[in-house]
């Protein structure tokens, strides 16, 4: 198992973690993919930039409230506690959803069609998601259930599935699928539609490979479950949407 701890700085007061700096190379990673993409997909000047403070603060506040709310018992008696992230302690759909309603509302300020900001915005999230995920794995948590596989991990006391490198290489790749959908250009929906599809799809199933403590909720699945199909139902009523549109347009 590999010390989250990167190092130390003395006069910092406490230790550096893998976590943090791994988090915040999938922020540089997100903004460079914007940068490097904005002006070809027809992107005014500045979105890039404005995205990544948007999006790195919307989501992270959201990542974090909905990890405190779930262990608020925990945390109402350390509130010290409850700014450190740096030790871990996000939960993604916080974080994706206070980040969607962050876009909407640039989008509405800067006046550039919601959907084509937040294709322009999702195209990256992949690549910054791999990272944290990473950063999970050298943290050790969001550990996956006891596995003898080869490849297993010693996390937790025991030998498991590497359950966050399994999501970062799927995001890795879901990444260059929606980044050759972008550069391609087509109708504006049609990223969004794909990444719930493909990502709400993976996270249900590796949800049974967790062993991690994780929040129950309806039908005998946890919430994050629950949540993947609510996101997974609407990607696809997304896409029949869009296919529909499109051969009204061409007949």
């Amino acid at each position: 198992m590999v010390d989250p701890v990167a190092f130390n700085i003395p006069w910092l007061g406490h230790p550096v973690y893998w976590y943090g700096i791994l988090v915040a190379l999938g922020f540089v990673a997100a903004l460079t993919h914007w940068s490097a993409t904005a002006q070809r997909v027809g992107m005014p000047k500045g979105v890039a930039s404005d995205l990544a403070f948007i999006v790195m603060f919307g989501g992270i506040l959201g990542a974090r409230a909905l990890y405190v709310a779930a262990d608020w018992a925990y945390f109402s008696a350390n509130p010290i506690e409850i700014i450190r992230i740096d030790r871990g302690g996000l939960v993604f759909y916080g974080g994706f959803l206070a980040a969607a309603i962050a876009v909407v509302v640039m989008a509405r300020i800067r006046d550039i069609p919601v959907l084509k900001l937040g294709d322009f915005t999702v195209s990256a999230l992949p690549l910054g998601h791999a990272f944290g995920r990473i950063g999970c794995l050298l943290n050790g948590c969001c550990y996956g259930s006891t596995c003898d596989l080869p490849w297993a991990v010693y996390t937790a006391g025991a030998m498991r599935h590497p359950v966050q490198a399994y999501e970062a290489l799927f995001n890795l790749l879901l990444y260059l699928v929606l980044l050759r959908v972008l550069l391609k250009g087509g109708r504006n929906g049609w990223i969004i539609a794909i990444y719930l599809i493909g990502y709400s799809a993976w996270r249900f199933t590796i949800e049974f490979w967790r062993g991690d403590e994780r929040l129950p909720a309806a039908f005998g699945l946890d919430a994050a479950q629950n949540l993947s199909l609510a996101l997974f139902a609407v990607g696809m009523i997304m896409a029949i949407v869009l296919i529909l549109r499109d051969r009204r347009r061409s007949s």
